[in-house]
């Protein structure tokens, strides 16, 4: 079966899905009294985080419907570009130039086993 273009498009939503929760767990980490556990479970942005992450797997789901695990999973790597990007201009944290290298890297890689893959 190949993969349809769709289900990447999907994939890479799910990857920039999966990408928010895990900022918005870092936004609920910060406010987690470790002496209080309730505070896990009333913090709103672990909440959301957590809701967040289920659309994800949903998505991610669909996506495999549409296309090859082979083709498909190197594209969840994304995420750590859109981690990247977010971690840098939400919390201000400093993202230097082998970081941006390894991006570059992920961004290439991907790329190449998309292309690869065509039929």
């Amino acid at each position: 079966m190949a993969t349809k273009l769709w289900a990447i498009g999907v994939i890479l939503l799910a990857t920039v899905l999966t990408s928010t929760g895990q900022v918005l767990y870092k936004l609920g980490a910060d406010k987690i009294i470790w002496s209080d556990m309730m505070t896990i479970l009333t913090n709103y942005w672990i909440i959301i985080g957590a809701f967040v992450y289920l659309a994800s797997a949903a998505l991610l789901l669909i996506a495999l419907k549409g296309g090859e695990l082979s083709v498909l999973y190197p594209f969840v790597a994304t995420s750590y570009v859109w981690v990247s990007i977010l971690s840098a201009t939400i919390f201000r944290e400093a993202v230097g130039t082998w970081k941006w290298a390894g991006v570059g890297l992920i961004i290439l890689g991907v790329t190449s086993i998309g292309i690869g893959s065509k039929r």
